[in-house]
């Protein structure tokens, strides 16, 4: 899809405070000192956990299989995962079980779990596969779900297939020694990334893909049979060359892992390292087909989304609960639920909605969106807020100078900052639709082919200008003060705000990213590299790792965090991360609460779901991101 400009359109500027700032710095340097700038929101607040009713918990059976063959004498034990934090160690429900020689075991009832909501899992450890020696490296993990939603006397099979569907669900939540856990306030998020397990393997057979996986996703069996049929080289090695090289080859830091279950994990969070020594070790060890007949890219798994209604697909949004709003270009928006079913097979239609660029979702979770251009208000443009269910709240919005809106973001204090293209000005609404700014909107001559739009903790709004002229703009939350920053952007397209207040920006033209601290310091000059290509999308997640989508690369690109030791660090391949994954022109990313990665795919009326490559962030997404 050809990004879209139309002349801008020149009208009475309003009475502001503008002032353009020198960022200085050399091209290519990155500045981490940010003396004076403000940190970010703080909170000294503790965090209240939800109430959880204790209940019985029933019996489980089923049998620890390697390379397809029963493993003797493994330890298996069922966990309840942890509400201690990401990767906290999790309760262990029962005593553990051994398997016997058909690789068999009971788990009985009688055990408690925390509550009906919390996920359970079993992991096995060990075991003398077929004739062969012990495998004390073989650890083997089944994620089986809330364990309200287990019936009494179900089976099911913990092997390579259900590990790397547990460890790439779950990675967020997973640490060494196959310990997981969430904040307690994140139990959703952990929920759905069960449910995103369970989506990529069948729990009862050990195949992939999972039971019931809708119509509308498609999991990549392929690649994650071939991820299995490297974990099973440590089968009945004992200690041997093959499972050697496995754990060698999943070396991050200093220290190689002592099992497959670390060893999976950290492929998951490093991706690009030593992909061609892990495909070697699957090709020589085919067990479980069809698996990949070269070796891919990287090994992040990617589920494709495709209809609800999805027309040339443009912003993505996250609700709460995890569920996936898409606002397409051709007059229709669409939910979908974690596991990739539409809510609407045909979309939502109507009221209004016409050439949606932007879209955001509020505290309460409405649905906000941006239509560029609609038959009333002059043919420039309104705004329709839906319910979180998809109920119209309001259409036909024109209040508060929307004039071509194309971008949309929800402000920590309720209000919503749209971008109006058509005039170079931005409008702000409150929470009931009312305008706050001037009927000529605000900004003044500050802007230039505005796109895009991320609020700080403090809601004020930054936007980005697609002119170089002037990138960057920051607008305080009454208008009254309009500042202009020269990040030495081209064609700037995408901006995020991190947990410190610093901006991000992906430049377009530039095939370049671009961060400004909270006071305005140019602090990563025009990046390149990591696979950048006409980026569009742009997000950081819960830890301030900076993600971002290649419209023309069908890519995705990594960069460290203003936080980690490098700043603004390439961390993807020079390709970038996904180019297996089949994106069509990707407008937009967003990160969800199981550490999932969103793109809306506009030439592939697709959404592409990166799984657990990210940090999660509670959602939806107001202000800069937090940790759910």
């Amino acid at each position: 899809m050809n990004r879209v400009l139309r002349a801008l359109i020149s009208i009475a500027a309003t009475i502001s405070v503008v002032t353009t700032v020198g960022c200085g710095g050399n091209s290519g340097t990155t500045t981490t000192t940010k003396t004076g700038c403000s940190a970010g929101p703080t909170s000294s607040a503790s965090v209240s956990c939800p109430v959880r009713t204790p209940v019985a918990g029933v019996s489980l059976a089923g049998k620890v299989l390697a390379q397809q063959q029963p493993l003797d004498a493994a330890s298996v034990q069922l966990y309840a995962a942890g509400i201690g934090g990401n990767g906290s160690a999790p309760t262990a429900l029962s005593t553990a079980a051994t398997t016997g020689l058909d690789g068999s075991f009971t788990i009985p009832g009688g055990y408690t779990c925390p509550s009906a909501q919390t996920p359970i899992y079993l992991l096995s450890k060990g075991g003398k596969p077929g004739n062969s020696g012990s495998s004390p490296s073989l650890w083997l993990m089944t994620a089986i779900g809330t364990c309200g939603s287990i019936g009494a006397g179900s089976t099911f099979i913990v092997d390579e297939v259900t590990t790397v569907a547990a460890v790439w669900a779950l990675a967020p939540f997973l640490s060494s020694g196959g310990n997981v856990g969430s904040t307690c306030t994140n139990v959703q998020g952990l929920d759905n990334a069960f449910a995103t397990a369970n989506s990529l393997a069948n729990a009862a057979t050990g195949t992939s893909p999972g039971a019931g996986n809708p119509s509308t996703a498609a999991v990549p069996t392929t690649k994650l049979n071939t991820l299995a049929n490297a974990l099973a080289s440590c089968s009945g090695s004992s200690g041997g060359a093959a499972c050697t090289t496995l754990l060698n080859a999943a070396v991050t830091g200093n220290a190689a892992p002592t099992n497959t279950i670390d060893a999976a994990l950290n492929i998951a969070h490093s991706p690009a390292a030593n992909v061609a020594a892990i495909y070697a070790l699957a090709a020589a060890s085919p067990v479980f087909p069809p698996a990949l007949s070269t070796a891919p890219p990287d090994w992040m798994l990617a589920n494709t989304i495709t209809g609800g209604g999805m027309s040339t697909p443009t912003t993505v949004s996250v609700a709460a609960t995890g569920d996936v709003w898409v606002a397409s270009y051709f007059n229709a928006v669409s939910e979908f639920s974690p596991a990739g079913v539409p809510a609407f097979p045909a979309g939502i239609t109507g009221y209004g909605i016409n050439e949606s660029y932007g879209m955001a979702l509020d505290a309460q979770g409405d649905v906000w969106i941006a239509n560029q251009q609609t038959t009333s208000n002059q043919g420039s443009g309104n705004v329709t807020e839906l319910s979180a269910t998809g109920q119209e709240l309001a259409s036909g919005l024109t209040g508060g100078g929307i004039n071509f809106p194309t971008a949309v973001a929800a402000a920590p204090n309720g209000d919503m900052w749209f971008v109006d293209y058509g005039d170079a000005k931005v409008t702000l609404l409150n929470g009931s639709g009312a305008p706050l700014s001037s009927s000529a909107g605000w900004g003044g001559t500050s802007l230039a082919l505005p796109v895009a739009v991320a609020v700080d903790s403090s809601n004020n709004a930054w936007v980005a200008n697609q002119s170089g002229l002037l990138p960057i703009t920051k607008i305080s939350l009454d208008g009254s003060q309009v500042t202009n920053y020269d990040c030495n952007c081209n064609g700037a397209s995408g901006v995020a705000i991190d947990q410190s207040n610093n901006v991000w920006v992906a430049n377009y033209y530039g095939n370049s990213i671009s961060e400004v601290n909270s006071c305005g310091t140019l602090a990563l000059n025009a990046a390149t590299g990591g696979g950048v290509n006409r980026p569009q999308g742009i997000a950081v997640d819960g830890a301030g790792t900076v993600w971002v989508s290649n419209f023309l690369g069908d890519s995705l690109s990594q960069l460290s965090g203003a936080s980690s030791a490098a700043p603004g660090t390439f961390l993807s391949p020079a390709a970038g991360f996904g180019t297996d994954a089949a994106l069509g022109h990707p407008y937009s990313v967003a990160v969800d609460t199981s550490g999932n990665l969103w793109v809306a795919n506009s030439a592939a009326n697709s959404l592409t779901e990166f799984i657990g490559v990210a940090a999660p962030v509670k959602t939806p997404l107001i202000g800069p991101p937090q940790a759910p």
